[in-house]
């Protein structure tokens, strides 16, 4: 059997999430010996200053025997931040103009503008 026939066979269903520069793809696949497994693939589009652009892909693979484990905690990790944060994005990242608000709150350009050192102080939890 040629390769793409392989592909083919193997992929039994499939859901797309776009989500801006995210893509979500979610694939249910059989295995050699013909069970089920999931692959969850997160693919960004990342555009390089001359226009071109390239993407990089996570995967994940789930299995069977990890459905329910996987389900209870991805349900109590997304309830714990709908239930602290909401469903509000309040990610500065997401503002089309934030560096315009930004500046706009501040007296002077000057001290709109952080310091280089600034840049090193990079905390997880704001990510």
């Amino acid at each position: 059997m040629r390769e793409n026939d392989m592909l083919e066979k193997e992929e039994i269903f499939s859901k797309v999430l776009r989500a801006g520069r995210r893509t979500y793809f979610f694939d249910v696949r059989a295995t050699k010996a013909d069970d089920y497994y999931i692959t969850i693939t997160e693919s960004k589009k990342f555009t390089e200053e001359d226009g071109s652009f390239h993407f990089k892909k996570h995967k994940i693979y789930l299995y069977k025997e990890d459905f329910t484990a996987f389900s209870e905690i991805l349900e109590e990790m997304t309830s714990y931040v709908l239930n602290h944060k909401g469903e509000e994005v309040i990610s500065e990242r997401h503002q089309k103009d934030f560096k315009k608000e930004y500046v706009t709150e501040k007296v002077g350009a000057e001290e709109a503008m952080p310091s280089i050192s600034s840049f090193t102080d990079i905390d997880f939890d704001d990510i």
